[in-house]
């Protein structure tokens, strides 16, 4: 079965729904929400919930799948919700002066998921200069190309972009419509398979570029700080279980998370094409305000979002979105 990977369609709109004018409902003592696209990388925060580790330490974790990134990003600004998982640079986007969140933990990043598919004439990311590259504009595979760009000192500007979804490009690409594409699993197995031309590079050779986060409301971190400890604790134990039962584990989110993964065969599919945070990865990402990938990240983010193609409100730093005093707790 194919893997109809929601997360990465979230449009990039702005927060709806007038949230600036709902009445903001303080957060819960031992109560926090969640919303969230249906994805793989989320599906810890489900298992820890089902297997009562929020419960044990006190905590109740409301889950909540929304398919529309602007949609439950409009409800966190509202103060409908806590929290939302996306990936970084994406929530970037919805950073405002009525909206004050901080990432808290990293939760999945891609790893060998997302990729780009060239003819065998191409040898890197630098022989795409002056070529045709079929990417859905304004997605997360954009902003990954876009960073591997950058890497060879090149721009969007140096290549001409045919926008479209990920599974069309891949396509167009296999069609001999387009010299190269941006796609993700399943379409990369499937060009190696019908050796129609070749993967030129998968996101397992460039860790932390692509990094789904966990971002809490600035008024609930706060407020509510033992809750928050709760959650990570309770986030870390569940990777935990997922180390040493991955078949019960992913039975489990398969039933929680539901939608395109309900089976438990085709979310252990989806998994092999990420990489969870467990805490040592979480202290590794983060690192410091100084040094790190996040700091790299976030940077990518504001060139990119920002000044590249001015999708960004307000740009952020490391300091201004970043609390990263919860992920050393151990479980």
């Amino acid at each position: 079965m194919a893997m109809k990977l929601v997360r990465r369609l979230a449009t990039v709109a702005a927060v709806t729904l007038g949230a600036a004018h709902l009445a903001i409902v303080p957060a819960q003592a031992g109560t926090i929400s969640i919303g969230m696209t249906t994805w793989v990388g989320y599906g810890p925060l489900f298992l820890a919930r089902d297997l009562g580790y929020y419960k044990d330490l006190g905590l109740t974790v409301d889950l909540q799948l929304i398919e529309e990134g602007s949609l439950y990003m409009a409800a966190m600004a509202a103060g409908k919700l806590d929290g939302a998982a996306s990936t970084l640079d994406d929530l970037m986007k919805y950073r405002s002066p009525d909206l004050c969140f901080k990432y808290v933990a990293g939760l999945d990043e891609s790893h060998g998921g997302d990729g780009i598919v060239s003819g065998t004439d191409v040898n890197s990311v630098a022989d795409l200069k002056g070529k045709q590259v079929a990417m859905n504009e304004g997605s997360v595979s954009e902003f990954f190309f876009t960073i591997l760009l950058k890497r060879q000192g090149l721009s969007l500007k140096d290549i001409t972009v045919e926008n479209m979804t990920a599974d069309d490009a891949a396509a167009a690409f296999i069609a001999g419509r387009v010299p190269a594409a941006v796609t993700w699993e399943p379409n990369l197995t499937t060009v190696r398979e019908q050796k129609k031309g070749k993967v030129l590079i998968d996101s397992s050779s460039v860790p932390g570029a692509i990094v789904d986060v966990l971002a809490l409301r600035c008024q609930t971190i706060k407020d509510h700080p033992d809750d928050v400890a709760a959650l990570i604790k309770g986030y870390y134990k569940a990777i935990e279980y997922v180390k040493s039962n991955p078949t019960q584990a992913y039975a489990i989110m398969a039933k929680a998370v539901g939608g395109y993964l309900q089976k438990p065969e085709d979310f252990a599919s989806a998994a092999k094409g990420v990489r969870y945070f467990d805490r040592d990865r979480n202290i590794d990402f983060w690192g410091t305000e100084d040094k790190g990938q996040a700091k790299d990240l976030i940077g990518y983010a504001n060139e990119i979002w920002g000044d590249d193609l001015h999708k960004l409100k307000a740009k952020g730093t490391y300091a201004d979105l970043v609390d990263a005093s919860y992920v050393t707790l151990k479980p």
